[in-house]
């Protein structure tokens, strides 16, 4: 087959590329692209590969470590000048400083930054936002040819901060399966009622879901210490575990402390999020930092109602008072009013299900997302459609 040209794409985890880049590689490689994933191995890294990725694992840090960071660089690096890319398309915070330096030094011709979520946000404090806004425009200034944002926050930040020329700089947004995975009306039933059996839960409870990993900036405990101040009958679904690197004696005594009660259950990492959600009347993100949360968009998709805090990201895709509710950091007490506030009102509830889908359908399709990135990477390498 006649390729049009080379992609390496660039993350730090092998989940990333299964799960938030998955779409976007299949479809640069139906469209005749050669694609190449560049991450650390993990668990998903063999499913990949019998899937047909073509996956070559460097090990990168997802944190700040001079020794391990500069390996990764020259790793990169190596690999970068064998394989001769036409584009390289990086990803989250750290991959995406190393990869740019990396394909910076290797010649690459077009790189490409997609800032899920720029590190530097307005809760930090002004003397180390500012420290972490100068290294991004610096990286941006030396090191890349075009930046995607997925919030339109960031995409003005940047603008307004003159990281590169303005005609470089586009919020793609982000995306889901709307029309597949992630519509209500295909969901399996039998696996729903199954669903129900295995976590002891009953049609008709009123369900309140989390997805994420359980640390404090995610503002898991937010919510769990909200549940004292519901005054409805209410059941937790909290989906996602302790990371490896966040398992400090603190935060594993906290969790444990909440599982004694019955009404909160912990699932652990789940595949069948769309399953869950779908059970699930209300969603609730009360982080402190995001990019674009993919999990409210989910949420959304399959019919829940949205609590999420007033932060970049989460307020482009929550309309307050119309798809859910936006709340403030650090508020527990506020989180349990406005879940009482909605399900003390089922017809705001229904409301607020039925315009969430819409607004899902209407702008977070994932096919579109991945489309306005295949539209740059032709118009990059010159392909005339």
């Amino acid at each position: 087959m006649n390729k049009k040209g080379k992609i390496i794409q660039v993350s730090a985890i092998d989940a990333t590329m299964d799960k938030l880049l998955r779409r976007l590689n299949e479809l640069s490689i139906e469209e005749g692209y050669d694609v190449i994933g560049v991450c650390s191995q993990g668990s998903k890294t063999d499913s990949l590969k019998k899937e047909g990725f073509n996956i070559k694992n460097i090990n990168i840090d997802r944190r700040i470590s001079p020794l391990s960071n500069l390996k990764s660089i020259y790793e990169m690096y190596k690999f970068l000048k064998k394989e001769k890319p036409d584009i390289v398309h990086v990803h989250t915070p750290i991959a995406a400083v190393l990869g740019r330096i990396a394909a910076k030094f290797a010649k690459v011709p077009n790189i490409i930054y997609t800032a899920h979520g720029f590190y530097f946000h307005e809760n930090m404090k002004p003397l180390v936002y500012k420290i972490f806004l100068n290294i991004e425009k610096f990286i941006a200034r030396w090191a890349t040819d075009f930046i995607f944002t997925q919030s339109e926050e960031d995409a003005q930040t940047a603008l307004k901060n003159k990281f590169i020329d303005t005609d470089k700089i586009i919020a793609i947004g982000n995306g889901v399966d709307v029309c597949g995975k992630f519509n209500p009306r295909n969901i399996n039933k039998d696996e729903i009622n199954d669903l129900y059996k295995e976590l002891g839960l009953k049609k008709g409870d009123k369900i309140v879901s989390f997805i994420g990993r359980l640390v404090k900036e995610k503002g898991i405990f937010d919510l769990l210490d909200s549940y004292k101040y519901i005054r409805n009958d209410v059941k937790f679904l909290i989906i996602g575990d302790i990371a490896q690197g966040d398992r400090d004696i603190e935060t594993i005594e906290k969790i444990n402390r909440y599982k004694e009660n019955k009404n909160i259950i912990f699932t652990g990492n789940r595949t069948d999020i769309h399953n869950l959600l779908y059970i699930s009347d209300i969603f609730c993100l009360p982080s402190y930092r995001e990019g674009m949360p993919r999990s409210i968009i989910e949420a959304m998709a399959i019919e829940c109602a949205v609590i999420a805090t007033n932060i970049r990201g989460s307020r482009e895709e929550v309309i307050n008072g119309k798809t859910g509710y936006l709340v403030n950091l650090n508020s527990p007490k506020e989180i349990a009013n406005k879940i009482d506030e909605i399900f003390n009102n089922e017809s705001l509830l229904n409301s607020m299900k039925l315009e969430g889908r819409k607004r899902a359908e209407q702008i977070y399709d994932e096919d579109v997302v991945v489309r306005k990135q295949l539209d740059v990477f032709k118009s990059l390498l010159n392909i005339k459609n």
